[in-house]
């Protein structure tokens, strides 16, 4: 959405001719015809319609309705303004555009996207023909899944990234381990030129669209600049994997923009040409806040938390595995062990100040998932006693955690837990960083360079 500065800049025909305003981005259709036929000097308020005809609902705010900044509008005549004190506004009602993708939809997504990661893992594998014609059949479902046609074409276009990174992928595969982060960059930078194709032709899917462009861009800058300068495999997924870390703490705080008119009064700072907002009755005037604006907030920001975290999810399922396989030698799969432990553990304490439950629910999935990649790396070195007493010991001494938890303060909610772990949290973030240097292979570098020096 394209706002200037001041709010959104519109041209209103009607029959007094052209009136240029610049009404508040939170303005509804009845705001507008009322300042125009307050500047046009009209006896009745007209109803306010699109250039091609649709007449927008006088309760809605414009910015709903698809109203951009330089549109044109059209004034038509309509009913007489009514006199009287103002209603209560009434909470509108999300249309099939506007609500977020529920259990159904994010099983298929799910499955679009297994279905395509897979096909892009055996046609890299594959020879002759037969890859060819699964490249060509990737590129064609992207292709269709970013074209803004149906119904379901924002839903549609939130896994068509998918399908062309695993095209990309099998285009560019190559057998060696070392050229493995370089092919999956390369397929992340297609996934986001894919995701910048289906945000520009569709804005519904703004937010899984973003979360495509920054997880692509950030894998191919990483695995890019590791193979310019010569860097282990390993120090690539140990990246990622710190990265992932941090962004289950960090992203709460990007993901809620919130315009600046719902912040500032921009009445009393008179920057706007007029004021579309209800000015209520008394000597002191105050910005009243439309709850439709906030529940526009409140939802986008929830597509973007869940977004997010399931960028979250993907990234560490992918590096956790890939870094202790890589970690070859004794000091570096010391630290890529340590590493993994912490960053699973930050990332289930990150996701406690979750009150979304789905998101909530990902970021779990990630921190589950380190722990049990751990887990399998670890059971072929120790034995089957060893294995089954640090299983069992580490499922009580869980158990007894959450019900002595529960008991004490209801969990999480009470202040003494919530500070032991907020303290939990911040050790294992700094514990990733400092294992990081260890599983990178910096120490092992150093250790070689001083015994080459001897």
């Amino acid at each position: 959405m394209v706002t200037e500065v001041n709010g959104l800049a519109l041209t209103v025909h009607g029959p007094a001719g052209a009136v240029d305003l610049v009404v508040p981005v939170g303005a509804s259709a009845s705001d507008v015809a009322r300042e125009y036929a307050r500047q046009a000097g009209l006896a009745e308020v007209p109803d306010v319609h699109t250039r091609l005809g649709r007449r927008l609902p006088p309760g809605s705010a414009i910015v709903d309705l698809g109203v951009d900044s330089g549109d044109l509008l059209v004034a038509a005549p309509g009913a007489p303004a009514r006199s009287g004190p103002p209603q209560a506004p009434v909470a509108p009602t999300a249309g099939p555009a506007d609500r977020g993708p529920g259990p159904v939809a994010t099983l298929w997504f799910g499955a679009a996207t297994s279905v395509a990661l897979l096909t892009g893992w055996y046609a890299a594998h594959a020879a002759g023909s037969t890859r060819q014609a699964a490249v060509l059949l990737l590129a064609f479902a992207a292709l269709v899944g970013v074209l803004p046609v149906g119904s379901l074409a924002h839903r549609r276009v939130v896994a068509a990234p998918a399908f062309g990174a695993a095209a990309a992928f099998a285009v560019a595969w190559d057998p060696h381990p070392a050229r493995l982060p370089t092919v999956i960059g390369v397929a992340a930078l297609i996934a986001a030129v894919v995701a910048a194709v289906g945000r520009a032709l569709d804005r519904r899917a703004e937010e899984a669209m973003r979360a495509w462009i920054a997880t692509g861009t950030l894998l191919f800058v990483v695995s890019t600049a590791a193979a310019l300068l010569g860097l282990a495999e390993q120090v690539v997924w140990a990246v990622l994997l710190v990265a992932a870390t941090f962004a289950a703490r960090l992203l709460p705080g990007y993901a809620v923009e919130v315009p600046d008119h719902l912040l500032l009064d921009l009445e009393r700072l008179a920057v706007t040409a007029w004021s579309a907002r209800e000015r209520p009755a008394g000597r002191r005037g105050r910005t009243r806040v439309r709850p439709a604006a906030v529940a526009v907030v409140a939802a986008r920001g929830t597509r973007m938390v869940t977004a997010c975290s399931a960028a979250v999810l993907a990234v560490t399922v992918m590096s956790a595995p890939l870094l202790l396989d890589s970690a070859s030698l004794p000091i570096d799969r010391i630290g890529a062990r340590l590493l993994v432990l912490f960053c699973g553990g930050a990332l289930l304490l990150a996701a406690r100040s979750y009150r979304h439950v789905a998101a909530r629910s990902l970021l779990r999935l990630a921190g589950l998932a380190c722990l049990l990649t751990l887990v399998v790396a670890l059971l072929p070195a120790a034995s089957l006693r060893t294995a089954t007493a640090v299983v069992v010991t580490s499922v009580v001494v869980a158990a007894a955690l959450v019900l002595v938890a529960v008991a004490t303060g209801r969990g999480w909610r009470s202040a003494w837990w919530a500070r032991r772990a907020e303290v939990a949290e911040a050790l294992c973030g700094a514990a990733s960083v400092a294992t990081l240097v260890v599983a990178c292979g910096v120490f092992r570098n150093i250790w070689e360079s001083i015994h080459l020096d001897v």
